[in-house]
């Protein structure tokens, strides 16, 4: 991505003030989920920020790209992108998961601006990969970006979606993996070791790059060289994270998968994001 590009959208999705609003919503509604939003808050950061169309920037589009956060449960970064649009306000952040709320702990079709009701892991990639041959047989233009979770990975529907990619050819598609080496009952090394997620999407015939997913620029030219290649083949991003990124006590630290913030960790963790 070109330098200037980025310099004039340097003030737009910033990583410190969407990590903010995580930490708001989480400790307004007593939920859970934290570290696995943080981990991928530069993955949507950049998504928004630099690749998405989003047609006439109403939430429903005509035309628009799809982001599919297929790891449900990271949601709170996505409603952070949404807040930052102005299509969810201040006090949908500060009834998050409240009674009544629309914005639930997974995401949801029905919120606009999410584009499936996923959470059961393993859902969201075969969705986008509809979308993504849907609009290729419309030759719409649309694509398609899917995050997914290394932990997700595990799910046979995940490779299932991943041929079928590969089979027809969809380069509209792209899987962002946050490979934060952690799932909600330990390693992922220890759970299922699934090896080299690189070397699996390169066997499936897949234009797949690895790298730091917390590095905008890195993401930023990771997706545009992708993009570039309209050769056949689906794309796909390992990016390697951190789980809990920004808060020190949280992060690799998987009991914050459903720890709840107190008044106190809620203000240590802030202070750290803000700075101060």
């Amino acid at each position: 991505m070109p330098e200037s590009r980025l310099r004039s959208r340097a003030n737009a999705f910033d990583a410190a003030r969407l990590r903010a609003s995580v930490l708001r919503m989480a400790f307004a509604g007593s939920t859970v989920h934290v570290g696995c939003a943080l981990s991928i808050i530069e993955i949507v950061a950049v998504l928004y920020r630099s690749h998405l169309n989003l047609g006439d920037r109403t939430p429903r589009a005509a035309g628009r790209d799809y982001l599919v956060l297929s790891k449900g449960h990271g949601v709170m970064a996505q409603y952070a992108c949404l807040h930052e649009l102005g299509w969810l306000t201040d006090a949908d952040l500060d009834r998050y998961f409240s009674n009544g709320t629309r914005m639930k702990g997974l995401s949801d079709a029905h919120v606009p601006g999410l584009e499936v009701t996923s959470g059961s892991l393993g859902h969201g990639l075969p969705v986008a990969t509809g979308l993504a041959l849907g609009a290729q047989r419309l030759r719409s233009g649309q694509r398609v970006f899917c995050v997914v979770g290394d932990g997700e990975m595990n799910e046979g529907a995940m490779w299932e979606a991943l041929l079928f990619a590969g089979q027809f050819r969809l380069d509209n598609l792209v899987v962002i993996v946050d490979e934060n080496r952690f799932q909600a009952m330990g390693p992922t090394q220890e759970v299922i070791s699934l090896g080299s997620l690189h070397a699996k999407f390169a066997a499936f015939d897949y234009d797949v790059l690895s790298v730091d997913g917390h590095d905008e620029k890195a993401l930023d030219a990771a997706l545009d060289d992708l993009m570039a290649r309209r050769n056949g083949r689906p794309k796909a991003i390992v990016a390697a994270t951190v789980k809990g990124r920004g808060v020190s006590f949280m992060e690799n630290n998987n009991v914050w998968h459903y720890t709840r913030l107190t008044k106190e960790t809620f203000d240590a963790a802030l202070a750290e994001v803000e700075g101060r």
